[in-house]
């Protein structure tokens, strides 16, 4: 009796013990199991990691083959695992394979371990490590990329037709406005503009349907309202181009000279060879070739000497105190009449124009036709020969900064006798002194003839070089 109950308390001591060593160990795990609980649930999931299900039903007491064939058709779907290889053993499930993401090897363990029926879970999965020259990631997404071409392929037709139509309609635009306004608008540069604008606009409005069409609104809104925006900020930042263009565009409205006018402009003369979008081009009467901006152009004083092929010129010249006014005016009226360059209509003038220290000043007037003679030719012919027709009448020309007048005379005492003092009014003797030192003709060989140099200028200008600035927006004159 006694080792009876020995035994069963010898028993029962050892059942106690198994029990409080089950609940230790129990214990011992349970932090682990909590701290690997907590940090999984503290770290933050990536949008694209695997999930894996919280259970995976075979049928009721399912088979370790069941298993086996269920997990692999999963694995193999799943297109993440290179030849992957499952086997079940008494509800025990193990992973053999690789895959190219540690994700991924986690997501098959805890599949496997979520699938009824299976006891554990022997993940020996392997991740692949890729080569430093791997080109498959590139060859994904240039595949990614044609798949996206060839589902954009029907969108791409219908844009390239809409911008062909467009293009088309732009052009036909073009040519209707150019054709509608040819008379009414002489501008060729507002013509083109004018025209240019047009197209562009219904170009613009192709661009928008095409944008509407792939779905980009925005973006359309922000083309068509962006456009005027970036004009803006183009005017600005290129404001002396766009003031040029603008000044071009008026000029070319106005038409203030022609082409082969001859004209002054800040300060330059010459005869104009063309008018461009930026700049105007004048040949100068020394033969240089002077380039001026338009804008420049549009804001200046324009003297144009060709509008109006008649043409004023004065100089003046002094005679002395004691000569008759009338009379030196009526000399100077004989040489104009006689000169064929001086026009009689309207008529020239002599006119008193100042009282200087010694001399009378008298400044005369003459016209002359500047399309057909040279004003400096002229003028130096004119004067050359008032001149020499004063000199023959005995009216004297002093000097003011050498010779100062005596009208009474001066008398001198020579030592053998006296010199009598000729009449300063008297100048037939000086005139006859004179005679044959100064040509009558009315051209000089110095003076050559006195034609328009316009046409040796524009021989001279055709043969100088000139950068392509564009189309000439002038009307020969």
């Amino acid at each position: 009796m006694l080792s009876t109950l020995s035994e069963f308390g010898s028993r029962l001591l050892l059942a106690a013990a198994l029990l409080i060593a089950r609940d230790a160990l129990a214990l011992a795990q349970q932090p682990a199991t909590d701290a690997a609980t907590q940090a999984a649930d503290a770290q933050p999931e990536e949008p694209n990691a695997p999930v894996a299900p919280e259970k995976v039903e075979v049928t009721p007491e399912a088979e370790d083959e069941q298993i086996q064939k269920r997990l692999t058709e999963i694995l193999r779907a799943t297109n993440w695992f290179d030849d992957p290889k499952l086997s079940v053993r008494e509800g025990v499930v193990f992973l053999e394979g690789t895959a190219d993401d540690e994700q991924h090897k986690a997501w098959a363990g805890e599949l496997a371990r979520n699938t009824e029926g299976v006891v554990a879970v022997v993940n020996r999965i392997e991740i692949t490590t890729p080569d430093a020259f791997d080109f498959a990631p590139a060859r994904e997404e240039f595949e990614v990329i044609v798949r996206g071409v060839v589902r954009s392929l029907p969108l791409l037709v219908v844009a390239i037709v809409v911008l062909l139509l467009a293009w088309a309609g732009a052009r036909m635009a073009r040519f209707a406005l150019r054709r509608a306004l040819r008379r009414r608008v002489q501008s060729h540069l507002l013509l083109e503009v004018a025209s240019r604008a047009s197209g562009i606009l219904v170009f613009l409005l192709g661009l928008y349907l095409v944008l509407r069409i792939s779905g980009l609104s925005r973006l359309a809104v922000t083309v068509i309202g962006g456009t005027g925006l970036v004009g803006l900020v183009l005017g600005i930042a290129f404001r002396d181009i766009t003031e040029n263009f603008l000044a071009s565009l008026f000029l070319s409205l106005q038409q203030p000279f022609r082409e082969g006018d001859l004209v002054e402009i800040a300060g330059t003369t010459g005869y104009v060879r063309q008018l461009t979008s930026r700049t105007t081009v004048l040949m100068a009467l020394d033969g240089n070739q002077v380039q001026i901006p338009n804008a420049t152009v549009f804001k200046s004083v324009i003297q144009n000497f060709t509008s109006s092929p008649n043409r004023r010129e004065d100089f003046t010249v002094g005679i002395g105190y004691d000569d008759r006014i009338p009379h030196a005016q009526e000399v100077a009226l004989v040489v104009l009449a006689d000169h064929p360059a001086v026009l009689k209509d309207p008529e020239p003038w002599v006119l008193v124009d100042a009282l200087s220290t010694s001399t009378v000043t008298l400044r005369v007037y003459f016209w002359l036709d500047g399309s057909r003679h040279s004003w400096l030719k002229v003028r130096s012919s004119v004067i050359r020969l008032v001149k020499r027709a004063l000199q023959d009448a005995g009216i004297s020309l002093p000097d003011e900064a050498r010779e100062v007048i005596f009208p009474a005379g001066v008398p001198v005492r020579m030592i053998e006798g006296e010199l009598r003092d000729e009449p300063r009014g008297d100048g037939r003797a000086a005139a006859a002194r004179r005679d044959g030192m100064e040509a009558e003709e009315v051209s000089t060989r110095a003076e050559a003839d006195l034609q328009s140099d316009a046409e040796k200028i524009e021989t001279q200008a055709r043969q100088a070089w000139s950068p392509d600035q564009g189309e000439n927006l002038l009307r020969r004159g």
